[in-house]
């Protein structure tokens, strides 16, 4: 895997992917940025929180699971002092879907977190991961 990041200006970068992609990434207003993207730790977040839903939307699937919906909240306390590494992480997911079975999502939660998710593997090394989740449960389709 191979990205590239170029400074743009202040404390605004440009990240490019091996796979064709590209984010801006700015620095808060008070180092300098212009609130032109997020900012990188917040990107830090994303990937966990992409990978783990990956991860948990196959799981279910797999486990026929009519699974129709699947978001996940991160929230995450940093150290007070440099570095400031994430300390504690919450992921609550929210997981939509047709006669769901809790013990299935939650498997599929721990499966995630202790196997497969590298992002979320990785940041367990310097915060405490914790998981929830609440199941909406979602009718059939209406007619309008």
């Amino acid at each position: 895997m191979k990205t590239r990041v170029k400074w743009i200006e202040d404390v605004c970068f440009m990240g490019e992917t091996g796979s064709g992609h590209a984010v801006v990434m700015d620095g808060a207003p008070d180092i300098g940025g212009r609130n032109l993207g997020p900012r990188p730790m917040e990107m830090l977040l994303l990937g966990a929180g992409g990978c783990t839903s990956v991860d948990v939307v196959m799981i279910l699937k797999k486990s026929r699971q009519d699974v129709t919906g699947c978001e996940v909240v991160l929230q995450a306390d940093r150290a007070d002092d440099h570095p400031k590494v994430f300390t504690r992480i919450n992921m609550h997911f929210i997981v939509r879907g047709r006669n769901l079975k809790a013990e299935t999502v939650e498997r599929a939660i721990k499966l995630s977190a202790e196997k497969y998710c590298s992002a979320t593997i990785m940041l367990a090394k310097t915060a405490e991961v914790t998981h929830d989740f609440e199941i909406v449960e979602e009718g059939a389709a209406q007619a309008e």
